[in-house]
């Protein structure tokens, strides 16, 4: 009896483990799933508590709400480090779109307004900062360094490969690449999308996975790593730069240009100071030079008048 049990056990072991480990999110590693039913497989983002969508791409704002959660919180493994923008990672405030809230404030009296791609485009102020829209990045520019400086592919074949792997590994339609270029060992990949059609990804989400991909911080399940070939060739990676392009101008910019014309009149206007300063100086040192000369000359001419009989 004992030996039949245990083949029986076996048995619903074998099966059950293969549905267990098929509950798993395709598209965001990050994510916490349960099988709550026979076949039924249920995901949800770690931070946000949102359902996740793991056909496809995961926002941009929920991955980096997931990604600040502490590891003990979220059971997952934690990312070492990760960018966005120029002030790092932060804990964002999403709507339940997945959007960033036009204001974001990072759980301190600091707040300053974003772009849809998460970046900030204002001066940091306090938490009477007002945002009055979201403005959306209409185009993102990532330029990338292949190794192998001194090796060339030909530009139609990794304009090619590139288009090809912006589709079928992040959904991307190709009418949003509006250009690849490639000056070995450079290439840039321009996205433009100025409006996103419900069920098309974002062009940010786009750029962030890439950019999780190209630093060894896949957002995808482990097994699925960044390959990129160019007729069986790899195509390695091995910088990534990202530039963000809004429909209205960053609003410091301004500020940041009046600081720099208010920095140059300064200098102009010290240096114009100190140059008047010397040219008086000298001019009085001449002053003070001839006066002594035509004190001394003065008295020797009454001197020589005294001596004459």
């Amino acid at each position: 009896m004992e030996p039949l049990f245990g083949v029986v056990l076996g048995l619903i072991l074998a099966v059950a483990s293969p549905a267990h480990d098929s509950c798993t999110c395709a598209t965001n590693k990050w994510a916490v799933c349960a099988q709550d039913g026979p076949g039924n497989c249920t995901c949800r983002l770690p931070g946000s508590d949102h359902p996740a969508d793991c056909s496809t791409l995961t926002s941009k704002c929920f991955l980096m709400k997931a990604e600040m959660i502490p590891l003990q919180e979220k059971r997952l493994w934690r990312p070492p480090h990760g960018v966005s923008g120029s002030d790092g990672i932060y804990s964002p405030d999403c709507e339940d779109s997945g959007d960033f809230k036009a204001r974001q404030c990072n759980g301190s009296s600091s707040c300053w307004c974003v772009n849809s791609a998460g970046v900030r485009r204002t001066e940091k102020g306090g938490r009477s900062l007002s945002c009055r829209e979201l403005v959306r990045t209409r185009w993102i520019s990532m330029e990338l360094r292949h190794e192998g400086s001194s090796r060339a592919f030909g530009a139609p074949d990794v304009a090619q490969a590139l288009t090809r792997l912006l589709e079928s590994r992040y959904q991307l339609h190709p009418k949003y690449i509006a250009a690849i270029k490639y000056d070995p060992p450079l290439i840039q990949i321009r996205l433009d999308q100025s409006k996103k059609p419900r069920g098309d990804v974002d062009i940010a989400d786009v750029a962030y996975y890439f950019e999780k991909d190209v630093n060894n911080d896949s957002v995808f399940p482990s097994n699925s790593k960044l390959t990129v070939s160019v007729n069986g060739d790899a195509l390695a990676i091995e910088k990534l730069w990202i530039y963000y392009v809004d429909e209205k101008p960053p609003e410091f910019c301004m500020r940041q240009l009046a600081a720099g014309i208010s920095a140059v009149v300064t200098v102009v206007l010290l240096t114009a100071g100190v140059g008047i300063a010397v040219l008086l100086i000298l001019r009085w040192l001449r002053t003070r030079t001839y006066k002594k000369f035509e004190c001394k000359e003065m008295r020797e001419i009454k001197a020589s008048s005294l001596e004459l009989p």
